[in-house]
């Protein structure tokens, strides 16, 4: 039987129940391709799934974003050909592997001037700030905007692209040397919230507490509360992630009290459910990147057998930008 080598978990927990083994694989069925990947991309939710906060079946190899060369389709497989440079950012989850079988709907063509370590660093996280920017709420030139955990890889990549659509662009960040990265990626005004009241910053860069008019909230439980203080009237909670926790229960209510504002909680995989959207998503990303409205930076890189490592170091907050593991 064929096997692949993998970062495969038996059971949830930590980074230490990641194990890299040889797991069998299958011949593509109808609709599949079997992909030989040279990268994969690490993000949050890749912790989420090892962490059981989002069940998975298990055993299951971790990883929803790679990258590669299709080596081999199954029947009425129209979408893609044997020599094609792919990726993807999509479930079925298993991007952790030296090669997957994988729906041929869900993956894209990659321009060839876009390399494959680039484009296992950008496309769960580039996609994300697409929709959230340019359809959850779509982002004008002279809007002001709130960004948490802004030098982070989805982060970076919304303030990039917010202020080439001509946004005023608000970022909290932990450290002096991650403020620099935000500003040096079109954060206009970085927010060093270890030290300083992101609330109070917010009205103050506002003038005088008008509020921004949407705040993308990544971080969840800590920054919950805050963020809906620094809306506008009607303006938009975005919350698209929770590494500090989980958002607690709250009065819808308390949305009125505040400001008759809106909020919601959007995922990738409903913005890309249907191939037209997910082409056209990927379709605009690689736009902006080519054009340079965006950069994608993939700052750290591990081999894949070392996923566990890679792990560590984003809950830990040790990563900017975009990590990735080379097959």
């Amino acid at each position: 039987m064929t096997t692949t080598k993998a970062i495969r978990i038996h059971r949830t927990g930590g980074p230490d129940e990641m194990v890299w083994e040889n797991i069998p694989l299958g011949e593509p069925g109808p609709g599949d391709v079997l992909l030989r990947q040279t990268a994969a991309g690490v993000n949050f939710i890749d912790v989420y799934h090892r962490t059981g906060l989002y069940p998975v079946a298990l055993p299951s190899v971790l990883g929803m974003e790679g990258a590669g060369v299709v080596e081999a389709v199954g029947p009425d497989v129209v979408e893609v050909r044997p020599g094609d440079r792919v990726a993807y950012a999509s479930p079925p989850i298993g991007a952790y592997a030296e090669r997957r079988l994988i729906p041929a709907h869900r993956l894209v063509a990659l321009p060839s001037d876009i390399p494959d370590r680039q484009a296992a660093g950008m496309m769960l996280k580039g996609m994300t700030a697409q929709f959230l920017l340019r359809r959850t709420f779509r982002v004008t030139a002279g809007q002001t905007i709130l960004v948490h955990a802004a030098a982070g890889g989805v982060g970076l990549l919304l303030c990039q692209w917010a202020h080439h659509l001509g946004a005023r662009v608000i970022g909290t960040v932990g450290s002096e040397e991650k403020a620099a990265l935000a500003r040096a990626h079109g954060c206009d005004h970085p927010i060093l919230y270890t030290s300083e009241d992101f609330v109070a910053r917010v009205k103050a860069i506002t003038g005088g507490g008008g509020g921004v008019d949407v705040v993308y909230d990544s971080v969840g439980r800590t920054t919950f509360l805050g963020s809906l203080d620094c809306l506008k009237p009607m303006g938009m909670m975005v919350s698209f992630g929770q590494s500090s926790g989980a958002v607690p229960p709250f009065d819808p209510g308390l949305l009125a009290a505040k400001g008759s504002l809106f909020f919601t909680r959007p995922s990738l995989m409903t913005y890309t459910a249907q191939r037209a959207d997910l082409v056209a998503a990927a379709a605009d990303l690689f736009e902006v990147v080519r054009g340079g409205g965006v950069k994608i930076e993939v700052t750290q890189a591990y081999p894949l057998s070392e996923a566990a490592q890679a792990h560590r170091d984003l809950e830990a907050r040790r990563t900017t930008g975009s990590t990735i593991l080379v097959v």
